[in-house]
């Protein structure tokens, strides 16, 4: 076959380093600029970010020929660097270490999507710890509860 024909749409879901609420209204909308610039760089299609306090949402369609591990590396890389020459906090801002990454179909995107943009209302109702196991637990990825909750509290 001459062509790739695919299908990838993921959310990757990661924390702030120590789950500290660093990431403010005031700066969500330039970050959130920032970083969507760095996805389009990478020719992957941003169907929807959003930043908490303590935590992103990115969803995007994806390319086959794209290592996970090194897109999701250099965007944190390059987001830390970001933060860090605003000065927007005292001492050094990183995300933490790990992430989750979730797959959907085509007739999700648009509840993903959603979802991504209401995380204020969801977060209401539900903390991140919570929002977090239950993903691991409805696409049935097993963990170790030490690693999980050094990623989540």
């Amino acid at each position: 076959m001459a062509n790739t024909f695919s299908q990838i749409y993921l959310q990757f879901v990661f924390a702030v380093k120590g789950r500290q609420n660093l990431i403010s209204k005031d700066n969500k909308e330039e970050l959130h600029k920032y970083i969507s610039a760095l996805i389009q760089n990478r020719k992957v299609k941003l169907l929807a970010i959003n930043c908490m306090p303590d935590h992103i949402h990115i969803f995007v369609g994806f390319k086959p020929n794209i290592l996970i591990s090194d897109f999701i590396k250099e965007i944190k890389v390059e987001s830390n660097d970001f933060i860090n020459s605003k000065n927007w906090i005292k001492g050094k801002f990183n995300w933490q270490e790990g992430y989750g990454v979730f797959s959907y179909s085509h007739s999700h995107i648009d509840a993903v999507i959603r979802y991504v943009l209401n995380q204020e209302t969801h977060h209401q109702k539900k903390t991140f710890k919570q929002e977090y196991l239950e993903l691991l637990k409805k696409f049935e990825i097993s963990f170790e509860d030490k690693y999980l909750f050094d990623f989540i509290e």
